[in-house]
């Protein structure tokens, strides 16, 4: 059985729209695109490392899938994740025919969530989700991310696409690794731990309001 893994930058406050530059994703009058850029140093780049040292296929929604076959199989794309990023299968989240031209890519069809159950049961590596903050939505919606793997930067950004957006349930989370980086940036490790639980510090015998 493979695992879905979110791996996602996101900011203290939870935003995880257009990390990587300006015009990654200015929808909706985004307008701090680029963030994690002055976070990054040797160490960081080293736990980015070792996210792609397994071996991984992409799961990608539509509009992070035009970004990456856009930039990844150009000449002059760093190696050796271009050449990762090239090699694997990309599965797209998409309900319209798109022509997916980037080599290894298949389309998960007009019901994704069945495709991605069958997916998730079949043989072969984990999928990897990168960006993709709608198709993200709809796993949360649908309790189908195994693993929260989260870089998380020490800003604020107000506003933008969410992480923990419309699609969220109500659930607990284990903490399974956490790691800080002289930049300030935090790794942690999130899996699923079964259904939220309430209690109450209320005295017994205290008085009633």
């Amino acid at each position: 059985m493979r695992k879905i893994i979110a791996a996602v930058f996101v900011s203290l406050d939870g935003i995880m729209q257009a990390p990587g530059g300006p015009e990654e994703d200015p929808t909706g009058g985004f307008s701090h695109g680029g963030w994690v850029f002055h976070y990054f140093d040797e160490a960081l780049g080293g736990a980015m490392d070792e996210l792609f040292s397994k071996p991984f296929d992409l799961l990608l929604g539509r509009k992070t899938y035009e970004i990456f076959a856009a930039y990844w199989p150009q000449p002059g794309a760093p190696d050796p994740i271009a050449s990762l990023f090239n090699r694997a299968t990309k599965y797209v989240a998409t309900r319209t025919n798109p022509k997916l031209q980037w080599q290894n890519s298949k389309s998960l069809g007009d019901d994704i969530v069945s495709a991605l159950t069958d997916l998730r049961k079949s043989n072969g590596p984990d999928l990897l989700i990168q960006g993709s903050s709608n198709l993200i939505q709809t796993l949360l919606e649908n309790n189908l991310i195994d693993e929260f793997r989260l870089l998380i930067f020490p800003l604020m950004l107000g506003n933008g696409k969410r992480l923990f957006g419309e699609g969220t349930v109500p659930s607990a989370l284990k903490l399974v690794e956490t790691r800080g980086f002289p930049t300030g940036v935090v790794l942690a490790r999130y899996q699923p731990a079964g259904e939220l639980r309430t209690g109450s510090f209320a005295l017994e015998n205290s008085p009633q309001a």
